[in-house]
């Protein structure tokens, strides 16, 4: 089902001499749609300095128009967030820049419904509400004075430099309702009035806001009367704030142990637990079909970061349509937090180098290119995996060889927490990741290359590196021939160049490292030089190096000096 919301506003005068309201929304275009979605605004100007009309249509304005201008990887409430900041501080600046005369100053209610969830971003008294089931829940707080002064606004944009902005977020559902009304509607509306138009105009969008516009003002209001209404008719797939938002609110299932049940799912068996996650195999009752089902060990049920990682891994493993990742499936209505990955039979290559299996060079190259087709599609996608090892790639009974787990990976969207974690496996972290440098997606092409040469000679280019053990990139490796006098003497120069201690020295992308492999020895890269003795020591080590040699020096000749 695609994204699919009917929208519709009015905006009436009432009693007024002029009206200070407005409202107005933006769906994003199709070609965006399902990552931007449908952004809607009320606003209510203060009319006490004159400028009420104007700061209330610049706010929608300029809150409609920026958010299709935001950079595609912000979070939706950070994106309010900013818009609104920026607004109020321009709205301000305005009045500083004019005392005496009229003032800017509104209220402001906007939200955001983009895949499967709505964001609510909100400052004033204008009033959101969610219509569903038949029931109306309020989502928003008016910010006035209590104590019988609920003309008084407490919050408002322009009116100070800086600005409190409340948020809210919750899953859509196909069938919702979501109204914004000024306080000229709403002071005048019950919720009954509300969900008795709702049921009465049936999705008719245009009927309903005209029906609870004109009721407001047939009890009596003698304010601006605005309502915007939104009906949700379809939804597409579940996107990332579906995802976190029911990271937030679904329990992690006790230990699953073969036999248990779940959702229309029996576990077969475990599969693996490194703390943190848990992987069982599970089969579907209703048609037999296998899983991986992936969620987090019980011990982690109520760590948030860990609960937002695995929906970003899930929102990542969405995005990818590619046969070098195993598929994810999303349940319908889950009563627990999980995901859901095809199964596919195989052996990691990890299994395969413990197992003793050697590879010659054709089938080095074949696993090369795949894994690389793998990671362009990735890489395309503005996401880096940051853990590309044996262990992770898959290689299927098909002959399919599949990049596993997205868990570290990182897009942009990714949790704090997330990017902040020194990810990835030593043995395979490229040397500036050790000087402090986060990963890109040099670093996993940098991991190929430390698994290709582990293909190729059954050993680590540096030996097993241990945790911020950054020292032992200290020489080169040894060149693969000298341990496998069978390998073409190309295939070595493409493996060197991709794991050289230098990044400007490697592949940039994973298309110009494929494009070295299917050359092949029709054009050989140049053979790598081996690094002179001082250019593979930090500038630290090159001073105290030379230090060491001025200082021997100076001995030898007081030396020889004292002995005439």
């Amino acid at each position: 089902m695609s994204f699919d919301i009917a929208v519709a506003a009015v905006s009436k005068i009432g009693l007024r001499d002029a009206n200070e309201d407005c409202a107005g929304a933006v769906l994003a275009p199709e070609a965006e749609g399902a990552r931007k979605g449908l952004i809607v605004a009320v606003a209510d100007g203060v009319s006490s300095g004159g400028g009420g009309l104007e700061a209330a249509q610049t706010a929608v304005r300029a809150v409609l128009d920026d958010w299709l201008a935001a950079p595609e990887h912000w979070d939706t409430g950070v994106a309010l967030d900013r818009l609104f900041v920026a607004h109020n501080r321009w709205l301000h600046g305005q009045n500083r820049s004019h005392v005496g005369r009229r003032e800017l100053a509104t209220t402001l209610t906007a939200a955001v419904l983009r895949g499967q969830t709505w964001t609510l971003a909100h400052v004033g008294d204008s009033r959101a509400l969610l219509v569903r089931h038949g029931r109306v829940e309020r989502l928003t707080t008016d910010h006035v004075r209590g104590g019988g002064f609920q003309d008084t606004l407490t919050r408002a944009l322009g009116v100070d430099d800086r600005v409190l902005v409340d948020f809210d977020q919750g899953e859509l559902q196909v069938h919702d309702t979501l109204v914004l009304l000024t306080d000229g509607a709403w002071a005048h509306l019950r919720d009954a009035d509300i969900r008795s138009a709702v049921d009465q105009c049936d999705a008719d969008v245009d009927a309903l806001v005209e029906r609870l516009a004109q009721l407001a003002l047939d009890r009596g209001s003698t304010d601006n009367v605005t309502v915007l209404a939104a009906h949700v008719r379809g939804l597409p797939a579940a996107d990332l704030g579906a995802g976190t938002h029911r990271a937030r609110v679904l329990p992690v299932p006790k230990r699953l142990v073969p036999g248990d049940r779940l959702d229309g799912l029996e576990v077969v068996r475990a599969v693996a637990d490194n703390g943190v996650n848990v992987l069982v195999e599970a089969r579907r009752l209703a048609d037999g079909r296998r899983f991986a089902l992936k969620t987090l060990n019980p011990a982690r049920a109520e760590d948030a970061d860990e609960r937002a990682n695995l929906a970003h891994e899930g929102w990542l493993a969405q995005r990818i349509d590619s046969p070098h990742f195993a598929k994810v499936e999303v349940p319908r209505d889950p009563t627990a937090l999980y995901l859901l990955y095809h199964w596919h039979d195989g052996d990691t290559l990890q299994q395969a180098i413990d197992a003793g299996r050697t590879f010659d060079a054709d089938a080095i190259v074949g696993l090369a290119r795949q894994a690389l087709r793998a990671l362009g599609t990735l890489h395309r996608n503005g996401t880096v995996h940051r853990d590309v090892k044996p262990a992770n790639l898959l290689l299927g009974a098909d002959g399919t060889l599949r990049l596993l787990d997205l868990g570290v990976a990182v897009s942009g969207n990714e949790p704090r927490a997330l990017l902040d974690l020194h990810a990835g496996t030593p043995s395979y972290v490229n040397p500036e990741q050790w000087d402090g440098a986060r990963a890109d997606s040099r670093s996993d092409l940098f991991a190929i290359g430390v698994t290709l040469y582990q293909l190729a000679t059954g050993k680590l280019p540096w030996g097993e590196v241990l945790p911020y053990q950054a020292g032992r990139y200290h020489r080169d490796p040894v060149p693969p021939t000298r341990l496998r006098p069978d390998l073409p003497k190309w295939l070595e120069a493409v493996i060197l160049k991709a794991i050289q201690r230098t990044a400007d020295e490697r592949f940039e992308t994973a298309e110009e490292f494929l494009l070295a492999l299917e050359r092949g020895a029709a054009r050989p890269l140049p053979p790598v030089r081996p690094t002179p003795l001082l250019g593979g020591l930090s500038t630290g080590w090159q001073i105290a190096l030379a230090l060491s040699v001025f200082v021997n020096v100076m001995l030898v000749l007081l030396v020889l000096v004292v002995g005439r």
